[in-house]
């Protein structure tokens, strides 16, 4: 074994770690030599007996450089000792001990044999990617410990994880190594004024390999941007190696990557976030990082997931860095800010992704009771098992059905699988073209890479595996993206037993007739009114660009969409035959009674309305019942306020009658009258009033002001007469009304009793309503009507304020009395007789 590897030293502590605890977590840094070296240790020891070593790797380039790293130290061939499985490729012998696997291959394994016979120990790498298929491996394997397995061994690696809280999760000690390498200098080149993020990339690789004597390592967000930067470098950089790594890559293309330059050779390797950690790339002594990373985001609200350029966290930031670092001292450049601040780690795939895989394999495993160290989110995964459902993927109980099983062996994601397993046999060859496509980026380039109509990129597939290269002359498709396809292609048709793949262009609706069993939620039916306009069968609405190869189409399955607030835009999508939604689909129908609002004609509609989901396939006319219409008019009220409703004067004085006295006295119990308590009780005070009308304007306002004293008892409204009256008798003998509600922000404010100043002698106090608690507010008028003084103390006016208002107004109006005692005077409204 090398012992130059910084975590050598640490090895026997490791493995007599596992003789005493089951369970470890390991924290070593990039270079530190982990992943290679821990499983070979390992193998020896006395507690595995034998066993094999399974060890979980986030990627499949960094899985097979892994075992080809630990088969070499061997002096064998990969599959003999050490081998690897990941999806549609498997290189294990029946001498093979450490298999490195990745994606969903761990889980299924352990949902294939629980009591995992023969394994003895589990590695999960790179722990700190938080990848669904990592948290759900360890999650498994947690169970299979605690239930099954006490004697197996579970270990977390990471470079850059949270120890402590692994640690915690797992009730295990933590072991920590150093690494291996040498200061990386951190360099914040600003971007040029109008310079676009291409032309400073390409500036700053440039001054890279001027300022440095090796390779460039440069991350980018995805294979797009690799390819626009790959062409820019190799117009300005003649002598320089310009090599791409990403996922997309044959094996070839990924080992010439991962393999030393020539000697007297510069390369610039411009890689996504696969080469974060895990792999080893020689001679890298600068690394240019744009900051970005690509990764899925799922939107449960809508049901569709989309890759998303996003800023890495710190934590990769300087994984990427000390990429710089390995052999020598380096320089790491960013191109962003130095003031931007970043995340300090990446967070849990299980946080933000589509979960309807993870909900099939918890379906399978009969329980979603797990050790997670980050739970599923409610939401996501009720979406999911409502997903499932309609796939017919588990039962109305959540309980797995037999083609779900069938979709966790083929081990394609749940709709993909449910569109293979259900697709014709004389279909299958087609339906792994389709697997291999949909789970592709685009083969398609130029204009052609613009078109939604998904059967372009069979067409594209077809035509260059039946003519070879000349299908791809003029550009219109990138041959290595379609030999990658059809390496995936043929993958799916091993698993689906088809021997011969398909070829030529197929019918119209071959290709869509089998995407709606995997998108049945996605189906899209064109509005008549607006041709560029679709309905979803999920209920929301999307639309073709104005360049759409699909116009004019009247059905379409959706497959990918950019999200708007209202109306989303098609990217790819493909036409079927509505036949298939009755023959293949036939649950999904539901014929059902249906009272819509007519806002138009401001009334309520009764109709007979044959669904598939939200899409209404049939409707006709059916006369309404008394109470039919009432939970739509209900409704619309809701929608609109109480102010939609014909209030009256006499309604609205009550309203605020009953809300002063209930802020006044509230041990009456009367009940709240504002306008979100009306709204919120409204099925109950206003129902009966309703009954039998299909319009508004129907409800008449006498029936309004029932409404409301309906909502009082007997005593509430003997309590609202005497406390909060309408009206009062002032001296003059004469009536008059009581304002109550003056102030919005306050309902128990004072009520307003406007009165000629002439009405008032005689009377010594200030009158009081709320069983004598509130002195109403008095509004003193001219013998005119116009406000003289605002008080609620009367005698305080009579005896300060009077005197100066009787000389003002008494040459005014000599035709009303102005004594000179107004406590005993005689209250009148009228004016004095003529000639008094």
């Amino acid at each position: 074994m090398d012992v130059a590897f910084p975590i050598a030293p640490l090895l026997p502590e490791i493995a007599a770690s596992l003789g005493e605890c089951p369970r470890l977590v390991l924290e070593a840094p990039p270079g530190a030599g982990k992943t290679t070296q821990v499983p070979l240790a390992l193998l020896d020891a006395p507690w595995l007996a034998g066993g094999r070593i399974v060890m979980l790797e986030p990627r499949r380039i960094a899985a097979r450089a892994a075992a080809a790293f630990m088969a070499r130290q061997l002096g064998e061939e990969v599959g003999e000792t050490v081998g690897y499985r990941i999806r549609f490729e498997s290189r294990v012998g029946p001498r093979t001990r450490i298999e490195v696997v990745t994606e969903g291959i761990l889980g299924r394994m352990i949902q294939d044999d629980p009591s995992l016979d023969g394994i003895g120990a589990i590695l999960f790498d790179e722990f700190h990617e938080r990848h669904l298929a990592g948290d759900l491996g360890a999650a498994l394997a947690l169970d299979v410990q605690t239930g099954l397995r006490p004697d197996l061994r579970l270990v977390v690696m990471s470079a850059t994880l949270d120890g402590e809280r692994i640690a915690r999760w797992l009730d295990a000690p933590r072991l920590s190594s150093p690494g291996r390498s040498y200061p990386v200098r951190i360099a914040y080149p600003p971007a040029r004024t109008q310079e676009t993020v291409e032309q400073h990339l390409v500036r700053t690789v440039t001054q890279a390999l001027r300022d440095t004597d090796g390779d460039v390592l440069e991350f980018l967000p995805g294979r797009r941007e690799i390819e626009r930067a790959r062409g820019m470098l190799q117009r300005v950089e003649e002598n320089v190696d310009v090599v791409a790594l990403h996922a997309e890559l044959s094996l070839a293309e990924q080992q010439l990557a991962l393999a030393p330059a020539e000697p007297g050779t510069r390369r610039v390797v411009l890689a996504t976030n696969v080469a974060e950690s895990s792999v080893t790339l020689p001679g890298i002594r600068a690394v240019v990082d744009t900051g970005l990373a690509r990764e899925p985001r799922f939107d449960p609200q809508s049901g569709f997931a989309r890759l998303e350029t996003v800023h890495v966290s710190q934590a990769s930031a300087d994984q990427r860095a000390g990429r710089a670092g390995r052999v020598a001292e380096g320089i790491a450049y960013r191109l962003w800010p130095q003031s931007r601040r970043l995340e300090a780690s990446r967070g849990a795939e299980i946080e933000h992704t589509e979960l309807s895989g993870l909900a099939l394999e918890l379906a399978g495993w009969g329980s979603d009771d797990l050790p997670w160290l980050d739970e599923p989110p409610a939401g996501a995964m009720g979406q999911a098992r409502d997903l499932l459902q309609r796939l017919g993927a588990i039962d109305a109980g959540a309980a797995i059905t037999s083609l779900g099983r069938e979709m966790l062996v083929l081990g394609a994601t749940p709709r993909l699988g449910a569109a293979a397993l259900r697709a014709p046999t004389t279909h299958r060859a087609l339906v792994a073209d389709l697997l291999a496509l949909v789970e592709a980026r685009s083969p398609l380039r130029g204009e052609h890479g613009r078109s939604d109509d998904f059967r372009q990129r069979v067409s594209a597939l077809h035509l260059w595996r039946d003519g070879g290269a000349r299908a791809a002359r003029g550009g219109f498709a990138d041959v290595g993206a379609l030999a990658a396809i059809e390496k995936a292609a043929a993958g799916w048709r091993r698993r689906l037993g088809v021997r011969s793949a398909a070829s030529g262009v197929p019918d119209s609706h071959a290709v869509g007739d089998l995407l709606v069993h995997a998108f049945p939620d996605r189906v899209a039916r064109r509005d008549d009114a607006q041709p560029m306009r679709y309905q979803l069968a999920n209920g929301r609405g999307a639309r073709l660009h104005e360049a759409s190869a699909l116009h004019g189409e009247p059905w379409l399955v959706v497959l990918d969409l950019r999200l708007d607030a209202r109306d989303s835009l098609v990217f790819a999508a493909a036409p079927f035959d509505p036949d298939v939604l009755e023959r293949d689909h036939a649950d999904r129908f539901v014929t059902e009674r249906v009272v819509r609002w007519d806002d138009q004609r401001q009334i309520a509609e009764g109709f007979e309305e044959r669904r598939f989901d939200a899409l209404v396939m049939s409707r006709r006319s059916v006369p309404l019942t008394d109470d039919d219409a009432l939970p739509v008019l209900l409704a619309v009220i809701r929608s609109r306020g109480v102010n939609a409703l014909p209030w009256s004067e006499p309604a609205l004085r009550l309203r605020s009658r009953i809300g002063a006295l209930r802020a006044w006295r509230p041990e009456l119990g009367l009940p709240d009258v504002g306008d979100e308590a009306l709204l919120r009780e409204l099925g109950a005070w206003l129902s009966p009033h309703l009954s039998g009308k299909r319009r508004l304007e129907a409800l008449q306002a006498a029936e309004l002001s029932q409404a409301l004293a309906s909502m009082l008892d007997y005593d509430q409204r003997r309590a609202l007469d005497a406390h909060a009256p309408e009206e009062l008798t002032v001296p003059s003998g004469m009536t008059r009304r009581l304002e109550y509600g003056t102030r919005e922000d306050d309902a128990g404010a004072p009520p307003v009793l406007a009165v000629k100043l002439q009405e008032l002698f005689g009377l010594a106090d200030t009158p009081r309503v709320g069983d004598g608690r509130v002195p109403v507010m008095l509004h003193l008028l001219s013998p005119a009507g116009r406000p003289i003084q605002v008080t609620q103390d009367l005698a305080g006016f009579w005896n300060r304020t009077y005197p100066e208002v009787k000389k003002e107004l008494k040459g005014r109006y000599p035709r009303h009395p102005w004594p000179d005692d107004p406590w005993t005077a005689t209250a009148t409204h009228r004016a004095k007789p003529r000639g008094t």
